[in-house]
């Protein structure tokens, strides 16, 4: 059994490419939108989709979630990556925080050697660690 995790956001076109980046991920089974947009894109590493992203058209559901007040709400769940390395998850979370809300800093915890919570500029609440 494999939980699939799709994120439902605006502006997937730019997104994708961020994400690629971010996390070294490569573009998979991928469909657009008459916009340009996606309908639907895995994004993979070694072959295997890691999570998807897909154009939201719920705008209220954006809108409600990016106008969280993320200091005194959390989300019901975050989307987590265990990295090989303490390079890969610093890597991620220099570009989501660049223009996200930082709610663990870079850090140390019990059970990972490296570690951070962030939520991106798509309103994704990221747990990175080791």
């Amino acid at each position: 059994m494999k939980l699939g995790a799709t994120l439902y956001i605006r502006n997937t076109a730019e997104a994708v490419d961020f994400y690629r980046e971010a996390f070294g991920l490569s573009l998979g089974y991928h469909e657009k939108n008459a916009d340009g947009s996606y309908l639907h894109a895995s994004l993979e590493k070694d072959g295997q989709e890691v999570f998807a992203v897909s154009e939201c058209e719920n705008e209220p559901f954006v809108r409600m979630m990016l106008s969280s007040d993320l200091k005194t709400a959390r989300p019901t769940m975050s989307y987590g990556l265990t990295f090989d390395t303490a390079d890969g998850v610093r890597k991620a979370f220099s570009a989501l925080s660049a223009s996200g809300t930082v709610m663990l800093p870079l850090g140390k915890l019990p059970w990972s050697d490296c570690c951070a919570e962030v939520v991106d500029r798509y309103g994704v609440y990221w747990y990175l660690t080791v």
